[in-house]
């Protein structure tokens, strides 16, 4: 009697509403390479050709930040997003930047959805229950699966008030176990699979700390991992970001084990077949938009990207603009990962709104060097905290105008090593005036004087991008942020 049976995870992470094809970012030795890629009908269409491969035995999961990060959903609140995957069938989800829109209307959006959306860890607050099923069972290949879903835990805790109005998150840590032994004994499943948005660093350490997951589909910090990384018995895959990639994942299943699996980390570029139907609802959904948002309105010298950790060229030219726009000496942005790349070349307005898809004001403050220190400290803490848990967050803040010497590894509060403005190590005492864009940039514990502009973003880059001409703007790394 033959016992194993087979799945495969197609799994999608952070695309951060990037309907349609976009530039991508790929190293090449010590070379970046940019090429078109992604695009939710290429999403579609691998589907399909899996799903014809293996009738029956695929499971399509979305591990989150998915419905925001672009001008056509933002404009929608995510209502276009809708009928496109329902269209490409995805079997649950969990979430982070769909709480942008607040919760009730992403819950409109749950509803509209034909899967669940899953969060074991999403409670309705004053000690109310979950707000959303923390499971799902659906039966793939023979197989009965466990889908428990984890959502972004920092919602509440370090985004913007609005997002997490009347919920509140915790780790999931403490719940999961119970989870899992509920789909284990109570529904009888032969795999568990783990939906999450935690952060890489936090699911190795969960996945080490947890018994009984099978696969862990992680989710948040834009890892492309090629191949599968091992904690215990638990698989761990990510799938990189902005719809580019999916990760696919063949799995063996005998007795309950994991005995054999292939993973392939699926690069969606032109070799890849676009779904028609879902081609064609996003060519719908993007044609009210596309005269505005190709208009070019500059250039840029320097290709611009936030795939590093540290600095990014793309916040150097953001943050460029807001000192010009406000003379001021200093300032900060959130750490951002999101924003598809920009090759050296035209900027459309697509391409600002990509880099700053709610258009915030620009608002400036006074800083003291005490708290420039240590607001500087606790970001670089809830970045490199050495336990992963407490890391909560992007990459390190951006900033213009500083130089920050720092050591990774020293404890929390004690990173620092020297801080410049301009060629003056700056002191305790000092203060400077500072722009920043939205709370993330200069939190509301720091700073007085707070006064919110009457320009944006976006039109702090367009004017940056007139002043610079034809010759195009400069923003490449300058050692802002410096690890010794």
């Amino acid at each position: 009697m033959v016992s194993k049976k087979s799945v495969t995870i197609v799994q999608l992470n952070d695309s951060h509403g990037y309907l349609d094809c976009h530039q991508e970012m790929f190293r090449s030795g010590g070379d970046e390479v940019y090429r078109e890629g992604g695009g939710f009908a290429r999403i579609g269409g691998a589907l399909e050709t899996i799903r014809q491969r293996r009738p029956g035995g695929v499971l399509a999961l979305d591990c989150g930040d998915t419905i925001h990060g672009t001008y056509p959903a933002v404009q929608s609140r995510a209502g276009i997003m809708v009928p496109i995957l329902n269209e490409i069938g995805f079997d649950a989800m969990t979430a982070h930047w769909e709480f942008a829109y607040g919760p009730d209307r992403f819950d409109e959006i749950v509803d509209s959805l034909d899967y669940p959306m899953l969060a074991l860890n999403c409670y309705h607050e004053a000690g109310g229950g979950l707000r959303y099923p923390p499971y799902t069972v659906v039966e793939r290949g023979g197989l009965r699966i466990g889908i428990i879903g984890i959502a972004s835990n920092i919602v509440d805790k370090v985004m913007p008030p609005h997002f997490s109005a009347g919920i509140e998150f915790t780790l999931g840590r403490d719940e999961l176990p119970g989870q899992i032994e509920r789909v284990r004994e109570g529904e009888g499943v032969d795999l568990v699979v783990v939906v999450s948005h935690l952060g890489f660093p936090q699911e190795d350490r969960l996945a080490s700390e947890v018994d009984g997951i099978d696969v862990l589909l992680s989710g948040h910090t834009h890892n492309r991992l090629r191949k599968p990384v091992r904690v215990n018995d638990t698989v761990i895959i990510q799938s990189g970001c902005h719809g580019s990639f999916l990760g696919v994942l063949d799995l063996v299943v005998d007795g309950g084990n994991v005995v054999d699996l292939d993973h392939r980390l699926l690069i969606l570029d032109d070799l890849v077949p676009k779904s028609p139907a879902v081609a064609e609802l996003v060519d719908e959904s993007l044609a009210p938009h596309r005269d505005f948002l190709s208009e070019v309105v500059g250039r840029t010298k320097t290709p611009l990207h936030r795939y590093s950790s540290l600095e990014s060229t793309m916040d150097n030219f953001l943050l460029d603009s807001v000192r010009r726009a406000t003379g001021a000496v200093l300032a900060f942005s959130n750490g951002w990962r999101y924003g598809a790349p920009i090759p050296p070349g035209p900027i459309t307005t697509g391409d600002l709104y990509n880099i700053l898809p709610v258009d915030p004001p620009i608002s400036t403050c006074r800083l003291t060097g005490e708290e420039l220190m240590d607001m500087m400290e606790e970001n670089l803490e809830r970045t490199f905290a050495a336990n992963p848990y407490e890391q909560m967050g992007g990459y390190v803040k951006r900033a213009s105008g500083l130089r920050m010497y720092f050591k990774v590894e020293n404890p929390a509060g004690q990173r620092i090593q020297d801080v410049f403005v301009g060629d003056d190590r700056v002191r305790p005492g000092d203060v400077f005036e500072v722009a920043y864009v939205t709370e993330q940039g200069v939190p509301p514990d720091y700073g007085s004087d707070r006064t919110t502009l009457d320009i944006g973003g976006i039109a702090a880059m367009r004017e940056h991008l007139s002043v610079a001409g034809s010759s195009g703007v400069e923003a490449s790394p300058r050692g802002e942020v410096v690890p010794v």
